[in-house]
């Protein structure tokens, strides 16, 4: 099942929540400083032992303060205009997690909307695919959620679910 909802992601209680990192893992701003702080220090420090992450992929870490077990950190690409392999790499950023997900014996798992924040991703586009990567892992998990910043945002993923996209 594939579930919308507007709501702090922090605030979910899930098996995972996946974090849109930066590469250094080390915190930023948007989810990554949320979840970052909601997970307590903890989080930090692990972090550092893991070397960074590339655009595309995936690493994971306990959940610490969070009301989650894993925490799966995803590096998105940066929007530079659609040519530089924006929507390959962000369609890994998903799989990777997936990935990642199966591999922890995860069977609730919630996504933010990865790269449209400083990133620059079109909402959109960005939704389509993480929507179609869903949708292809959904028999594999029992709970698949889009958390959304904004009513609206929750309301595109809506309709795309809906048509089937």
């Amino acid at each position: 099942m594939i579930d919308v909802i507007k709501q702090d992601i922090t605030t979910l209680e899930i098996d995972a929540i996946v974090n849109a990192a930066n590469e250094t893992l080390l915190g930023g701003g948007g989810v990554d400083g949320a979840i970052q702080r909601a997970a307590g220090p903890r989080l930090l420090e692990f972090c550092r032992n893991l070397g960074g992450c590339p655009v595309g992929e995936a690493r994971i870490t306990p959940g610490f303060s969070l009301p989650v077990n894993w925490v799966i950190h995803t590096v998105g690409p940066v929007w530079q205009g659609g040519d530089s392999d924006e929507a390959l790499l962000l369609e890994r950023c998903y799989e990777n997690s997936f990935r990642l997900a199966l591999e922890y014996g995860v069977r609730s798992i919630a996504f933010p909307s990865i790269s449209t924040g400083v990133y620059g991703y079109p909402f959109g586009e960005a939704a389509q695919i993480a929507v179609s990567v869903m949708q292809r892992h959904e028999k594999q998990f029992e709970r698949i959620v889009a958390c959304c910043f904004s009513r609206s945002d929750a309301g595109y993923y809506g309709k795309l679910l809906a048509s089937g996209a």
